[in-house]
């Protein structure tokens, strides 16, 4: 593993840092204001975001993405995490790359537009009585003939109100297994507008102002079989095969906001008198300087080895759990500490920290909450020995 940047990767982290400070930065103070995203203003940066080319750069090359390898890809993702998560996710939209799962004439009809910027997607999994536990999902789908008929409700669903399309996991059958029945999981393209489809607004939200959550309500939709995303039944294989790097998309945002974070606690502990002379020489401050650039550094570390991992093919399950786990519990110290050194003015909104501090709060829930990351971590270490 290279620890230097080459000159590409330091390209990509130059221009994507400039774009959020210069594009991104001047607008926070109005979205955390009003807690809305004008649509006007989303459809100016993301112009701007196309034209620098940052724009789905998620994507292979091969369907018009910037074709980035992970560990730039996470450069690229941690500079945009930087900036207020409602800016830099609905801005400069990176589609889910589950849509490259689709046939031919589904990325013709949902992958190829997200890329060009005309639509967007959003994934509904949780639902109000299935969250970590996704085989208890009540959501159903039932084949009627050639077509589908999907019942039930999803919640706590990502930017749902602005996305023109769903893809959807719905219980869609049941096998015995030797520990009981378990339900088998499709999963579904829906169109807005879809008869019998509703987004519902969802619930207010400390994390990300902005960034909205919605309620799907599926009444007697019925799709047709070609609206199947993967194969029938399939729909766990189809998600674990195409999702698995999203926790490490989380890690690696953690990491922009924390280092943001710092370098306010720095310049502040570097600016800042009491008692005639720079607060940053108390070992009050200092020493929470030190922890949280050594928090950060080991959090960088275990957040990169798995993008060079997943590019070699080696990467596993618990690599990319240490790496959400650790940089999401990271953000949370620093935030809260960043604050500590600025005292009073950490929490008033002159200033990000308070923003950085609540918007870390979800970062230990959403992907995979903390407890299921290392649930992950140690079943691998178990197993190893026959446990």
């Amino acid at each position: 593993m290279q620890f230097g940047l080459s000159e590409e990767q330091r390209l990509i982290v130059d221009t994507t840092r400039a774009f959020v400070e210069n594009e991104l930065y001047p607008h926070e103070a109005e979205v955390e204001r009003t807690g809305v995203l004008r649509p006007e203003l989303i459809a100016e940066i993301k112009a701007k975001a196309i034209a620098a080319g940052l724009y789905a750069a998620n994507m292979p090359a091969d369907v018009g993405g910037a074709g980035l390898d992970t560990v730039t890809w996470l450069l690229y993702e941690k500079e945009l995490g930087r900036a207020s998560y409602a800016l830099h996710w609905n801005c400069v939209a990176r589609p889910s790359n589950i849509l490259l799962a689709g046939t031919p004439e589904q990325r013709e009809r949902y992958l190829f537009p997200c890329i060009r910027g005309e639509k967007s997607d959003c994934l509904a999994m949780t639902e109000p009585n299935a969250g970590s536990d996704l085989r208890s999902m009540q959501a159903s789908a039932v084949q009627d003939g050639d077509d589908w008929v999907l019942n039930g409700t999803k919640h706590f669903i990502s930017h749902a109100d602005m996305a023109d399309f769903v893809i959807t996991f719905m219980a869609s059958g049941e096998e015995d297994t030797p520990r009981g029945k378990r339900k088998k999981i499709t999963a579904f393209f829906v169109d807005k507008g879809t008869p019998g489809f509703s987004v519902r607004d969802g619930y207010q939200n400390v994390s990300h102002r902005g960034y909205t959550n919605s309620v799907l309500e599926f009444d007697d939709c019925r799709l047709p079989k070609q609206q199947v995303l993967g194969e029938v039944h399939k729909g766990f294989e189809v998600a674990n095969a195409w999702l698995g790097a999203t926790r490490l998309q989380v890690a690696a945002t953690c990491l922009g906001r924390a280092e943001r974070a710092f370098g306010h606690a720095v310049s502040y502990a570097a600016e800042r008198k009491q008692f005639g002379q720079q607060i940053g020489k108390f070992q009050g401050v200092s020493f929470k300087l030190a922890d949280m650039a050594t928090e950060m550094k080991a959090a960088n570390l275990l957040v990169f080895e798995a993008g060079w991992k997943y590019d070699q093919g080696t990467v596993t399950d618990e690599d990319m759990a240490m790496a959400k786990l650790k940089a999401t519990e990271m953000l949370a110290f620093v935030a809260d500490e960043a604050i500590q050194i600025y005292g009073g003015m950490g929490l008033m909104n002159d200033l990000p920290l308070e923003r950085i501090w609540r918007d870390a709060r979800v970062e230990r829930i959403w992907e995979g909450t903390s407890e299921i990351q290392r649930h992950i971590i140690s079943r691998a270490l178990l197993r190893a020995v026959g446990g």
